[in-house]
């Protein structure tokens, strides 16, 4: 099985609409296991693992995110896979 790990910077109209919340949802539907979070700036981070089609359907899935969310811009940097986690979380 090909795994997968992912840095995901989510740019754009992205808190204060659920982002976090309906990620993680996406994230337990899928089997993909990390963390998201809110960035000072305004837009979300997260890290990804899991395999590589599920992890690329999460990222396709942030390039909308949920309904209230007007994402601009997703910048993924693919990282070596670790392992670390056991369940997807939000990270505050």
């Amino acid at each position: 099985m090909d795994m997968m790990r992912a840095r995901v910077l989510i740019e754009g109209m992205v808190q204060g609409v659920g982002f976090r919340y309906a990620m993680q949802r996406q994230a337990d539907r899928l089997d993909v296991v990390g963390w998201v979070r809110n960035l000072p700036d305004g837009n979300v981070e997260a890290v990804l693992e899991g395999n590589r089609a599920d992890v690329e359907r999460l990222v396709d899935w942030c390039r909308q995110g949920p309904p209230m969310a007007e994402v601009y811009h997703v910048e993924v940097q693919e990282e070596p896979y670790r392992g670390e986690f056991t369940r997807f979380s939000i990270r505050f």
